[in-house]
């Protein structure tokens, strides 16, 4: 279950995240420093124990309307061979120490459990309260049983989202199959099939907090699966 550590980290997340936000190609440019603030979320664990795992929600402040962005972060007491693209920045924690933080699209850590918790095999967590479940946070299985996963990549980058391509085993049989995830960068509140038709049904949604302070429910991520 996920520890928080009730102490400071520099430069803060959001702190980390304004610099970074407006290079990301999803990002709605505003003409302005992005003004962010703290919306939703919540935590995987890491079944060894070494990578944190949250996906962030923040709102943009800094247009005519709140944007509301999801950010996929992880934790790492060391940087990641092969994902220097992938790399936020590094910050000071309290109690670990340097962490570098990393958009946790690019990390097969997150990647495998973010399939986890689709499939029904890991449970989300409380984004800011230790030993919690987050019971808002509700996934739709793309196939019976357990996804092994043999291969993951970032397929594409753009401003629909990310998408990820997965290369997996299933059932008795070991059959393969592609899964192909899309994480909506830019949060909508709905959670109809036709809200991103295009990316496959939702297989991921949870809630977050609008600036009113409202809490609003949308898709977070999208699916398609296939057996090849």
């Amino acid at each position: 279950m996920a520890l928080i550590h009730n102490t400071t980290m520099t430069p803060s997340k959001l702190e980390l995240l304004t610099a970074w936000l407006p290079a990301q190609p999803w990002y709605q440019q505003t003409g302005t420093k992005p003004d962010l603030s703290r919306a939703g979320g919540f935590r995987l664990d890491d079944p060894r124990g070494e990578v944190g795992i949250e996906f962030m929600v923040v709102t943009d402040a800094s247009g005519n309307g709140d944007m509301a962005y999801q950010v996929p972060l992880t934790y790492r007491a060391e940087a990641l061979p092969g994902a220097d693209g992938g790399l936020i920045g590094t910050a000071e924690h309290g109690v670990l120490g340097r962490r570098w933080i990393y958009d946790g699209v690019h990390d097969p850590v997150l990647r495998a459990q973010l399939v986890a918790l689709i499939q029904g095999d890991a449970e989300a967590q409380a984004q800011s309260v230790s030993n919690a479940a987050d019971p808002t946070v509700k996934s739709q299985p793309v196939a019976e049983g357990a996804l092994t996963l043999i291969r993951t990549a970032v397929a594409a980058n753009g401003p629909s989202g990310t998408d990820l391509r997965m290369e997996t085993l299933s059932g008795s049989d070991a059959q393969a199959g592609e899964l192909m995830l899309r994480v909506i960068r830019i949060l909508q509140p709905g959670d109809s099939d036709d809200v991103h038709h295009d990316a496959g049904p939702p297989c991921l949604s949870a809630t977050w907090r609008c600036t009113d302070g409202m809490h609003v429910g949308g898709v977070f991520v999208t699916a398609r699966y296939s057996r090849i």
